[in-house]
């Protein structure tokens, strides 16, 4: 990713600085170099440890919970690195400042990606030791001791007999005074050494969540929040025509109307009083340029545009004449729909517009682009800006957008006092940055032996990167795009893949958990499943001919295969399915188990994964992104679409755009490799690989294979 796309670019040198603290104490303010990634060059954003005289430890977040278990797996970074009990770590939410809070491998003030271990792995452990080092240089200060005598131990430093000791809390006056060591010349602990990373620790947030004291963003009412029910055109482009701002009034509670460009919103004392005078305004919409846009349309101007080449994303070996060459050639088209994030909390935002400041609060995972917003709708200076975040109650890349902050702030500039801006399931649903609609072309060849001659593979779908970071975008392809796609882990002796951009009419599209590897997965481990087929092979088996060069995928293939049973009999219409994937730095294979009844409904009923995912922090919030991100993504293969007709999105809430019941969940089982390897992301991984994963079961229970999703049960009906 350029520096011109992704934000300003700051120094590369990591700097320390100790200070006493107000009150007394010690601060560490360190920039997070950038040496833990190639990928992080040329930024250096920062983070904040702060120890007070009583021991206090307050790590200040860098990165935004939503449940993921970030704020417990950052904590056990710096408590190992520190020398202190999890427990002791007590967490503060990063205020906006990009200065010092931009993420090191995306340039600006957010979470996403999988990438909060991976940008941080390193950061947070030197932000520890450093503080560590600190505290047992003070404490030989003051026996004058050699500090290389001393050990820090439970948030103590003992020295070396063991018979003397001091809390941090009485050394961080002398500490704080200290010179302050080069990262370069403080001692990260060996993984041999670790404690707290690798152990399955209790999160530091689930108290909060069981007892209420942790509040989401719909949660904050700052002194005399009135609270606002949204409706925004339901055509993208449109824009209100007619309004009963007498009806709506004239509902108990209510205190005004708003109207913007795009949207009206009801200000009431309630909940209650605001989506009654919204229903009372019966408001009349002037569609707009859009209103005739469809599904039908959409998926015709993909398919027209996918008969053209790509921009070139990857070209190894003469394709066209091993394809023409090939004893046998497979060319199919695969097609994945929108989705919507559908996250639990809706899209809310709480905002006080004062003459002199703008003050929001919300959940979020980009207060960059929540600032931004901020600022191009009241046209204060940035500084002017203040930002209270909060946990987010899901994702899943939908608050990386900042359209809902924007169409809050719009409203809060017409309310005297603070708004809180609530949208209904079904505006969530319908105004959604939604996953791009793909359509892809893909042809390969095999020789007489079953193996694998040419690979050909055309992604066909919209570009976030050309409308968000414009400069990441490189000779056309959008690298995002083709992640997954460009760089299978196969062995393939000629491969070609492009890009063709294709914009939809009338739909906005976003990140949904992971874009390129959650299109491009499924297509390319459907296919490779179609050249195992069509060589007569073993899925399996045929996987591991290809990936002898390839020896953590190989690994995490075999131990898969091995823990869920693979080979042994099956009942009728009964299948199991597999999907190996390299993405977000991790190396993943997982096997699906599906039963398809005589009606064609698909049940899941065991899910095996194997990952490898290098140094880990926390094997439980592993297990637990691996269960969730599975379950997500099923509920997408299995259900998921969003449609539309006449400009407008046709799905509205749980009841049509559904999500996988309780009854309905498999079981899932998470194996983890032991990896020396730098660690990699683990949030997306599961989701991308368990369409392919079923998809491929169900073909191996009928026969009959699924390209499109979500899969139709009228498709799969015994004959």
């Amino acid at each position: 990713m350029s520096n011109s796309a992704l934000g300003p670019q700051l120094n590369r040198r990591h700097f320390l600085k100790a200070s006493v603290a107000v009150g007394g104490g010690l601060v560490v303010n360190l920039a997070l170099g950038p040496d833990f990634s190639a990928a992080a060059a040329d930024f250096a954003p920062n983070a904040f440890i702060r120890i007070d005289r009583k021991g206090l430890v307050t790590l200040v977040m860098p990165q935004v919970e939503m449940g993921q278990g970030i704020y417990t797996a950052q904590a056990m970074l710096l408590a190992e690195e520190l020398e202190i009990a999890l427990d002791d770590v007590k967490l503060e939410h990063a205020p906006l400042n990009e200065a010092l809070y931009a993420h090191p491998m995306l340039g600006r003030q957010m979470t996403g990606g999988s990438t909060s271990i991976r940008a941080f792995w390193t950061p947070l452990r030197t932000a520890g030791a450093t503080a560590r080092t600190l505290l047992i240089q003070a404490a030989a200060k003051e026996w004058n001791v050699d500090p290389v005598t001393c050990r820090a131990e439970d948030g103590f430093v003992l020295d070396e007999s063991g018979t003397r000791k001091l809390a941090y809390g009485e050394l961080v006056d002398i500490a704080a005074l200290l010179p302050v060591p080069a990262p370069e010349d403080v001692t990260l602990k060996s993984p041999e050494d670790f404690k707290l990373l690798g152990t399955s620790a209790k999160r530091l947030d689930t108290p909060g969540k069981i007892n209420g004291s942790l509040n989401y963003g719909i949660d904050a009412f700052p002194d005399g929040t009135k609270i606002a029910a949204i409706a925004i055109s339901p055509v993208l482009g449109g824009k209100p025509k007619s309004v009963n701002e007498q009806a709506a009034l004239a509902i108990n509670g209510v205190r005004q109307v708003v109207l913007t460009d795009e949207a009206v919103a009801v200000v009431g004392d309630h909940t209650g009083a605001a989506k009654k005078g919204l229903e009372a305004a019966s408001i009349e919409w002037d569609d707009g340029p859009n209103a005739q846009v469809s599904s039908a349309d959409i998926v015709r101007h993909l398919e027209q545009e996918s008969q053209k080449p790509g921009a070139i994303a990857r070209s190894e070996g003469d394709v066209t004449t091993a394809l023409a060459g090939a004893a046998q050639r497979i060319d199919v088209v695969y097609q994945l729909p929108f989705l919507s994030h559908a996250a639990m909390e809706p899209m809310n935002c709480t905002v006080h517009v004062r003459e002199d400041a703008c003050e929001l609060w919300v959940g979020t995972q980009n207060l960059s682009a929540a600032k931004l917003a901020a600022v191009t709708v009241t046209g204060l200076e940035p500084e002017k800006i203040i930002i209270n975040n909060h946990i987010v109650g899901g994702g899943f890349g939908r608050r990386l957008e900042a359209d809902g902050i924007a169409h809050a702030v719009k409203v809060a500039m017409h309310v005297d006092g603070p708004v809180k801006v609530i949208w209904s399931r079904e505006e969530d649903i319908q105004h959604g940055y939604y996953r791009p609609y793909y359509y892809d072309r893909m042809s390969g060849g095999i020789d007489e032996q079953g193996n694998p001659v040419a690979w050909m593979h055309r992604v066909s779908g919209s570009s976030i990167f050309a409308r968000i970071a414009p400069g990441a975008m490189q000779n056309g392809v959008d690298p995002d795009g083709v992640e997954g796609a460009a760089h299978p882990p196969y062995k393939l002796p000629a491969i070609q893949v492009e890009f063709n951009q294709v914009e939809p009419q009338g739909v906005l599209t976003s990140w949904w958990r992971g874009v390129g590897p959650s299109h491009n997965v499924f297509m390319v481990e459907s296919f490779i499943d179609e050249l195992a087929a069509a060589a007569e092979a073993d899925p399996v088996e045929y996987r591991k001919r290809l990936l002898t060069e390839n020896p953590r995928a190989l690994r995490v293939l075999e131990l898969a295969a091995e823990k869920a049973d693979w080979g042994k009999p099956l009942s009728a219409r009964q299948g199991r399915g597999v999907a190996v994937q390299f993405a977000f730095g991790s190396y993943l294979a997982m096997i699906a188990d599906a039963t398809v009844e005589a009606d064609g409904v698909v049940r899941v009923t065991r899910i095996v994964t194997a990952v490898d995912c290098g140094l880990t922090v926390n094997p439980d919030t592993i297990a637990a992104q691996m269960e969730g991100g599975a379950l997500y993504g099923l509920t997408a293969a299995l259900y998921g679409a969003i449609t539309l007709k006449d400009g407008r999105v046709e799905q509205s809430n749980f009841d049509n755009y559904l999500p996988l019941r309780i009854d309905e969940a498999p079981h899932v089982e998470t194996h983890i490799i032991p990896s020396a390897e730098p660690p990699g992301g683990i949030g997306e991984v599961a989701t991308s690989a368990v369409f392919p994963a079923v998809t491929n079961a169900i073909f191996s229970a009928t026969g009959r294979r699924v390209r499109t999703l979500p899969v139709n049960p009228a498709d799969l009906r015994e004959a």
